[in-house]
């Protein structure tokens, strides 16, 4: 229970993320980039307030190595429909490779 509270954590903390990181591109291209910083740290609070504590209950259940990979599990599965829906970017095969990637980093850094 505490190993999916804690990936329901970080998907939400993920998605706070994404935003911060990349939204400014498409909502904030022609204003200053001090601006697009500001509200990015603004939305990047959210994110920590979640993002901590989850990878503070998920180290019950999880250890660092397998934490930063199912991070990055996430962070891919967030950003991908992200970049196709919201920035409106092309699926590339790339993405395949990428998940591809981390399947194998997931399968090395879970398998006992």
């Amino acid at each position: 229970m505490v190993g999916l509270k804690t990936i329901a954590l970080l998907t939400i903390s993920n998605v706070f993320m994404t935003f911060a990181w990349y939204a400014h591109l498409r909502d904030l291209k022609d204003k200053p980039w001090i601006i697009a910083a500001f509200i990015s740290w603004g939305i990047a609070f959210f994110e920590y307030m979640i993002q901590v504590p989850a990878n503070r209950m998920g180290n019950q259940v999880f250890n660092l190595g397998q934490l930063k990979i199912l991070q990055e599990i996430i962070t891919l599965a967030v950003f991908v429909p992200f970049a196709v829906f919201f920035m409106k970017e092309k699926i590339t095969w790339n993405y395949l490779g990428a998940g591809i990637c981390l399947a194998g980093a997931a399968f090395f850094i879970f398998r006992k």
